[in-house]
């Protein structure tokens, strides 16, 4: 209105709950939230409805991870060369699925052929908890047999030809879409 006050712009990330607010502020206390923290849960509980969090990282425990991921695994049992020196057996999530919680600056990176595979392992026990697969350079690959107990219902196993990778995934119907949200 002419003559009023001047009307403030909201501040950056700050939001109107209406009738929501004592509840939100009730919510945030009772289980000791911040804001940030209230937020996230809330925005996990909607965006990654039916998956479940898996946490699970390296023999050490210097790299640790959490991933949204189904509870009934799909998981890759390839054999190029890595693959079978390794044993990698691995199930693809996309890349916003996926959160380093520590241990960036313990990991290494090995790479060969294409170098678009970017195998990470801790500097300091050697296990390759996951890494960023060349069949989906924009998600990751993760190793089941290094998620935390408690969470992986089932788990299916599939054998790829990874010694003819080209063919392999080209003639694979869904392996390239495995990173996409």
């Amino acid at each position: 209105a002419a003559g009023g006050p001047p009307e403030q712009a909201p501040r950056p990330g700050a939001f109107d709950l209406g009738a929501q607010s004592g509840r939100w502020a009730a919510f945030q206390e009772r289980h000791r939230l911040s804001c940030e923290e209230a937020a996230r849960l809330l925005l996990d509980a909607y965006e990654y409805r039916g998956l479940v969090k898996h946490t699970g990282g390296c023999h050490c425990g210097a790299v640790r991870f959490e991933v949204w991921a189904s509870a009934d695994l799909h998981v890759f049992n390839c054999n190029c060369s890595i693959c079978t020196k390794k044993q990698n057996r691995h199930f693809i999530v996309p890349a916003s699925r996926f959160k380093l919680l520590k241990g960036a600056d313990n990991l290494t990176t090995y790479t060969f052929n294409t170098h678009r595979a970017q195998h990470t392992f801790c500097k300091t026990c050697g296990v390759q908890s996951f890494y960023t697969p060349r069949s989906n350079p924009d998600g990751y690959g993760i190793a089941p047999h290094c998620l935390d107990d408690g969470t992986v219902q089932t788990i299916v196993t599939e054998d790829i030809n990874g010694k003819e990778w080209e063919k392999a995934v080209k003639e694979h119907k869904t392996i390239r879409d495995m990173s996409k949200p």
